[in-house]
């Protein structure tokens, strides 16, 4: 199959070009690899689409992820002797139909047979979340600052990922002391978003919990990187500190909710 990403990637979009039809062109950009967001704008063009609209497949905005895609078109179409009408979807965080496919996904676990329930997000180093606080006054200097959204952090990364959970848990009427919100693929020595999960587990398992379900929610669609952190690496972390097993519910893939929440 190779990579799942690009595998599941393909099929929404094909699914989504069926639920559009023929008056809409829907195409794929990676924004490292092929097909390149270069190509994918070059199709559009010589269609002559009357609109181009641009969906970055980050539920939660960061600038390393959502915020690198735009500036990548921007610099694609400022070259361009006639440029059509461009528009970007903001962050989803809160989409009600993502957070239902999420919900639906985790259901099929049923997460009150495990001991804990984790949402693990893709981490970001802090200093680039303090970047993002245009205030300069409420990025780790309030309390808990990014376990709600408001107005001054609406575009913070971490503040974002914690409502996905909130809503996702709420969903599924999971209680506050049964699921814990932590932050993977931590690279380098520069301090990250914490809590890590790698020591998440760990804590979990000396605590004594045997049974640990996992989401993934920074993702619309399963990634190699992370399928192999949770169910190899941190999987055989977990039993060496005590753990039984670690459950990864799979990403929204060809889910029809997600379909529909990007119609």
């Amino acid at each position: 199959m190779g990579s799942p990403l690009m595998h599941y990637n393909l099929i929404q979009k094909h699914l989504l070009q069926l639920e559009l039809g023929e008056d809409y062109r829907v195409e794929l950009a990676m924004r490292y690899q092929n097909h390149s967001i270069a190509s994918a704008l070059k199709k559009l063009k010589d269609a002559h689409v009357d609109n181009i609209f641009v969906i970055a497949l980050f539920p939660q905005y960061a600038s390393a992820t959502t915020g690198s895609v735009y500036e990548k078109v921007m610099a694609i179409v400022s070259n361009w002797q006639t440029i059509p009408s461009i528009s970007f979807a903001d962050s989803f965080y809160d989409n009600e139909l993502m957070i239902q496919a999420f919900a639906d996904n985790g259901r099929k676990y049923h997460p009150d047979f495990y001991d804990q329930v984790l949402f693990s997000f893709h981490g970001l180093p802090q200093r680039q979340l303090i970047k993002c606080d245009d205030t300069k006054l409420y990025c780790k200097k309030a309390a808990a600052c990014c376990h709600s959204i408001n107005d001054k952090n609406k575009h913070c990364y971490a503040a974002q990922c914690y409502s996905t959970a909130f809503l996702i848990a709420q969903k599924l009427k999971i209680p506050k002391d049964r699921y814990t919100i932590c932050f993977q693929s931590r690279l380098g020595n520069a301090e990250w978003i914490q809590p890590y999960t790698s020591g998440v587990i760990s804590k979990l398992a000396r605590e004594g919990k045997k049974q640990i379900l996992v989401f993934c929610t920074a993702f619309v669609a399963d990634c190699l990187e992370t399928v192999h952190e949770i169910k190899v690496e941190y999987a055989k972390d977990f039993k060496a500190a005590g753990g039984d097993h670690i459950q990864l519910v799979e990403s929204l893939n060809y889910s029809p909710q997600f379909i529909q929440a990007l119609k």
